[in-house]
C-alpha cells in the first residue's frame, strides 16, 4: 500500500514513515511543505490513476506555517475525492475537524483527524491508519469529546454510555470491539449504536448512518474553537 507523509518537522516526518513502513506499507513522497505535498500528489496521478492509497499530513506546515496542511489535504479531496486522507494536528481544533468532515468532501475516500499525541501510541494508531485506508471513518477520541460536550443537535440527548459508544465509533471501532473495550455484550452494544441513530434522526433507510452518526455532531458544533 503506497503512502505519502508530509511534515515540516523532519523527526516527525521519518518518524511516522518508519512505524508505516515496519507496518508493510511503501512510502512513496515525503513533502516538507503544503504547497509540495499538492504538487507531489497531483503529478503522482498525471492522469494514470497512480493515486497513493492514503495521504498524512500534519495541520501546520509552510509556506506560512498556518493551517497551509489542512488547506492542502482539502485541495486534494476535491481534486481526488476517492483519496484517503489523515489529518495531524498538535492541538484539539474541531473547527479544523468540521472542515475536514464537511458533506461532500469525500466519495469513497476514507478521512482521519488525528492527535499528533497518537503517533506514540503505536498500535493504536497503526490501526487507525488501517481503518481510514480502507474508506473508514476516525476521530480523535479528546476531538470527538470537545465536540459531544457542546450538546446540540440530537447530542445532548445522549447518555453517558451512548456518548462512550459514539467516540469508539469515532475511533473506527466495530460493535464487536467496542462490546470488547466496553465489556458489554454485542446485543447490548448494537440497542445502544440503534439509539445513537434514533437520537440524531438517522432513519434505517438512510446510507452510511455509522459515518452520518460521526459527522453529525461535527457539522453540528461551528461554535467550538
Amino acid at each position: 500500500m503506497k503512502i505519502v507523509v508530509a511534515d515540516d518537522s523532519a523527526l516527525l516526518r521519518e518518524g511516522v514513515a518508519g512505524l508505516v513502513e515496519k507496518r508493510g506499507y511503501e512510502v512513496i513522497a515525503k513533502p516538507a511543505s503544503a504547497t509540495e505535498l499538492v504538487d507531489t500528489v497531483t503529478s503522482l496521478d498525471n492522469g494514470s490513476g497512480e493515486l497513493p492509497y492514503l495521504v498524512i499530513t500534519d495541520v501546520r506546515m509552510p509556506p506560512e506555517m498556518r493551517e497551509d496542511g489542512l488547506r492542502a489535504a482539502l485541495t486534494l479531496r476535491q481534486r481526488f475525492p476517492s483519496l484517503s486522507i489523515v489529518v495531524l494536528s498538535q492541538y484539539v481544533a474541531p473547527a479544523y475537524a468540521r472542515e475536514l468532515f464537511a458533506p461532500g468532501m469525500s466519495n469513497g475516500g476514507g478521512t482521519g483527524y488525528l492527535l499528533k499525541d497518537r503517533v506514540g501510541q503505536v498500535k493504536d494508531f497503526l490501526g487507525a491508519l488501517d481503518v481510514v485506508a480502507n474508506g473508514g471513518v476516525v476521530i480523535d477520541p479528546d476531538v470527538a469529546t470537545a465536540l459531544m460536550k457542546s450538546g446540540r443537535s440530537g447530542l445532548g440527548l445522549l447518555t453517558a454510555r451512548e456518548r462512550e459508544v459514539l467516540e469508539l465509533m469515532a475511533r473506527g471501532k466495530s460493535n464487536a470491539q467496542i462490546a470488547q473495550c466496553l465489556f458489554l455484550s454485542g446485543a447490548a452494544v448494537a440497542k445502544h449504536v440503534s439509539n445513537i441513530f434514533m437520537k440524531l434522526n438517522l432513519e434505517p433507510g438512510e446510507d452510511n448512518r455509522r459515518v452520518r452518526a460521526i459527522l453529525e455532531f461535527l457539522t453540528e458544533t461551528s461554535g467550538l474553537i
